[in-house]
């Protein structure tokens, strides 16, 4: 898709640069300068595109919607839901109060909250860049599938005792939704791109930096061997590894997707890579912090286990049918 970009930025850094794109120095300098660009073309229009969709879908109209559902149904329109209105970590509490005084059982609730970190149209934009339709589409899907299970399974548990008793007392009043014109929906897809870039352009940076040096280094290079060695396709347990060094961490799925492309390059199986990065977006610890104001620890402690669990299965998943996928 972007192989007429690959070649200018290659004949960029043959003759501005004066560097030889096979040197270490030559390839970190032309996997940033290329990253940056295509990343940054796809990402403006997915955010575009999504963000158009996501103005038909405001905070109150999701709670409405997924009042009407029920069971599995329920689960699944949540996660879908969670596609296109993707919250960061620090709407989950409002988020959470919000569907629970609507009366959404727990287990939808959550099935939402998996999902919307996970699956973003910036996560997906850089995943297509990267990686490939494919992979792009197989992540969504996973995405949700995670969410689906990891709520039925939350809901089994009947834990509405673990939720903080002054959540159940809180009586939000009807807000109006608002409709908007074609024009204010362009008008609103707009300043979302430009809002979301101007926000994470800093993680998009760092994390395509992290990236190109890793992609410099030869396959000798300790950084790589190290890596590759703890969490490379040979280790049997790379994706539980992948998994537990992620759910410490708070970054943005931006900065992650580059270290991972140029990880995987390097021999870091891509369902190790993409475990990580769903353990970073949906269990990190500044997450679970926040969440705490409104569940008690066991509910917590259930969310990320059971969260954990289904993502360490998909990260085996992506690295058996990787062949397919590539």
């Amino acid at each position: 898709m972007f192989d007429w970009l690959d070649e200018l930025i290659q004949l960029l850094v043959e003759n501005v640069f004066n560097l030889d794109v096979t040197s270490h120095l030559g390839a970190s300098v032309h996997f940033f300068i290329y990253d940056v660009i295509k990343i940054i073309l796809l990402l403006g229009i997915m955010i575009f595109l999504i963000s158009y969709i996501r103005s038909f879908f405001p905070p109150e109209r999701t709670k409405k919607i997924l009042e009407r559902f029920s069971g599995a149904k329920g689960n699944l329109m949540a996660s879908l839901l969670g596609i296109v209105t993707p919250f960061c970590s620090c709407s989950s509490v409002p988020i959470f109060i919000g569907f629970v005084e609507a009366g959404i059982p727990l287990g939808v609730t959550f099935s939402f909250l998996i999902t919307s970190p996970i699956v973003n149209e910036a996560a997906f934009a850089i995943l297509l860049a990267s990686f490939g339709w494919k992979i792009a589409v197989a992540y969504v899907i996973t995405g949700v599938i995670v969410g689906v299970v990891g709520g039925i399974l939350i809901g089994k548990l009947k834990m509405e005792n673990q939720v903080e008793d002054y959540v159940y007392r809180i009586k939000a009043g009807e807000v109006e939704i608002k409709q908007l014109s074609h024009k204010e929906r362009i008008q609103f897809a707009l300043q979302n791109v430009r809002d979301i870039i101007k926000r994470i352009w800093i993680f998009l940076i760092i994390g395509i930096g992290i990236g190109a040096v890793i992609h410099g280094l030869n396959e000798d290079g300790e950084v790589v061997r190290l890596l590759v060695q703890y969490a490379g396709k040979d280790n049997p347990i790379g994706v539980f590894i992948g998994v537990i060094l992620g759910i410490p961490l708070y970054s943005n799925a931006l900065g992650t997707i580059p270290i991972a492309e140029a990880l995987i390059i390097k021999g870091v199986g891509i369902g190790t890579a993409l475990a990580f990065m769903m353990a970073v977006t949906a269990l990190s610890l500044p997450e679970m912090i926040l969440l705490r104001k409104v569940i008690k620890p066991k509910l917590i402690s259930a969310f990320v286990i059971i969260t954990g669990i289904a993502i360490i299965l998909v990260g085996y998943l992506f690295n058996s049918i990787t062949h397919l996928l590539t």
